[in-house]
């Protein structure tokens, strides 16, 4: 389970995040979704320890993730293409996020061997480095270097943009397939209410770093946050 108690971000004297308490359960697939400046990649970040929090603090399977690095242990993440190192080819990128994680290059092989159709063909081989390849690719390594591992939580932040419509739909299939077993928690942010609807649970809606609805998700969602965003 996570836990975000009393968390609130300021810079100067603006407030960007302020949630009292929100709980995700385990094996839960949590959307969360906003605006531009809403506070989801704050939240985010915060959870990932990139930023800390003005108060209060999370918990990742009861860690501290500002007090602790166990977490990292089992949490997956890909926020943006900083997460990459851009001087080497995904396949030696995958070989060193695969040792982290404590696999060897059979496991490794076997792991990836999954995404072929995800990949098609434009990822490994290809001896391009990760920092010479479209923005899409560079989402699709992350992604996937995000999974390595069996991680107990998976956090991804905006995972459809940049992607053709063609991966993005192999895409909400894995994050679809990731959640079956209610095993690994995912949390997906991102702007594309209808993706988010067709492979959340649960999606939350920030606005001015606030939560404004948690809703549980059901065939009138998609509506009820078009409507939502619409007024």
């Amino acid at each position: 389970m996570i836990q975000v108690k009393n968390i609130s971000k300021k810079y100067g004297s603006t407030e960007v995040l302020n949630i009292p308490t929100l709980d995700i359960a385990k094996g839960e697939s949590f959307g969360l979704v906003g605006n531009n400046g809403a506070g989801k990649t704050t939240l985010f970040n915060i959870l990932l320890d990139l930023i800390r929090p003005t108060t209060g603090h999370i918990d990742n399977h009861n860690i501290t993730v500002n007090k602790s690095e166990e977490w990292k242990t089992f949490t997956g993440s890909f926020i943006d293409e900083s997460f990459l190192i851009g001087y080497l080819t995904p396949d030696e990128y995958f070989d060193f996020i695969g040792e982290l994680r404590g696999m060897n290059s059979a496991d490794i092989k076997s792991f990836l061997s999954q995404f072929e159709e995800f990949f098609n063909g434009e990822i490994l081989g290809k001896k391009k480095f990760l920092r010479d390849l479209s923005k899409g690719n560079q989402k699709k390594a992350g992604i996937i270097a995000a999974l390595m591992g069996n991680p107990k939580v998976v956090i991804l932040d905006e995972p459809f943009a940049n992607l053709d419509p063609t991966t993005q739909i192999r895409l909400k299939n894995i994050i679809k397939k990731l959640t079956e077993e209610k095993e690994t928690t995912v949390l997906v942010s991102s702007h594309d209410l209808s993706h988010v609807t067709e492979v959340c649970e649960r999606i939350v809606v920030l606005e001015k770093g606030n939560v404004v609805k948690d809703i549980q998700t059901a065939p009138v969602t998609l509506q009820e946050l078009e409507s939502y965003f619409a007024s």
